[in-house]
């Protein structure tokens, strides 16, 4: 019973405008749906092209259509995870998991063997419209599943998740080529992702054990603010004076 009551109390703050405006007024949360904005937007930038081609044998008129239904389906995701995964990430030994699953996710793209990842035109089955959105629907799904994880690491607040997530997923089909062009260009903002996740895991795990201060200083929201975009611009300055530096030598 105790369960449902706290979903319930979970979901019952979707509805709060004054949980809402409370979110919204305060800093530091404002800087975690940036963060998520831009988390999202590198982990799935090659997630935009997979759909694009998924929908590519639709009509034009159709392919939006696809894609427009597949963002609904999204948000719905994010919905019942959010409302679910944040009551759920109390219990110690979930949190344990999650926090695993991203150190997993990051040893995993640090580890990988080089392989050929682009999606083959040939192999997407040209399907019917609804066949093609029920796809759209299960591939948004599967990608959400690395965000939302990383999400819960970030915050316990269901409404910065969840306009974290709305904001996230409307800048990576709004401006995807965006994401898409500027990691093509600094292919190392990728491997920034990944670090970023592996930084949330160690959070997660660091604020079980509760070391006082250092507790206290990873767990502050300004100072994940200023990790993440000290380690974007950072990434970005230090690719154009490896490239500038590789021009001068030839």
């Amino acid at each position: 019973m105790g369960f449902i009551n706290g979903l319930i109390t979970n979901y019952s703050q979707f509805f709060s405008l004054h949980v809402l405006i409370t979110t919204l007024s305060d800093p530091s949360n404002i800087m975690i749906i940036l963060s998520l904005v831009i988390l999202e937007g590198l982990l799935s930038s090659d997630n935009a092209v997979v759909l694009a081609i998924m929908v590519k044998h639709l009509p034009k008129k159709q392919q939006k259509k696809a894609l427009f239904y597949g963002i609904w389906g999204a948000y719905l995701f994010r919905f019942i995870a959010i409302g679910a995964g944040t009551y759920l990430m109390k219990i110690w030994w979930i949190k344990v998991i999650a926090a695993l699953y991203l150190l997993k996710m990051t040893f995993d793209h640090f580890t990988k063997k080089e392989e050929d990842e682009e999606v083959n035109d040939s192999k997407v089955i040209n399907k019917g419209f609804w066949a093609t959105v029920v796809s759209v629907e299960l591939m948004d799904i599967a990608f959400s599943i690395d965000s939302v994880s990383a999400a819960f690491g970030v915050s316990n607040k269901v409404w910065v998740l969840f306009l974290g997530a709305v904001f996230g997923i409307l800048a990576m089909r709004g401006v995807a080529n965006l994401f898409i062009a500027l990691i093509e260009r600094v292919p190392e903002l990728e491997n920034t992702a990944y670090v970023l996740i592996g930084i949330i895991g160690i959070r997660m795990l660091v604020e079980l054990v509760n070391l006082g201060m250092i507790s206290d200083l990873i767990s502050n929201n300004i100072i994940f603010f200023a990790i993440l975009i000290t380690l974007f611009c950072g990434t970005i300055i230090l690719h154009f004076i490896k490239e500038k530096m590789g021009k001068t030598e030839n």
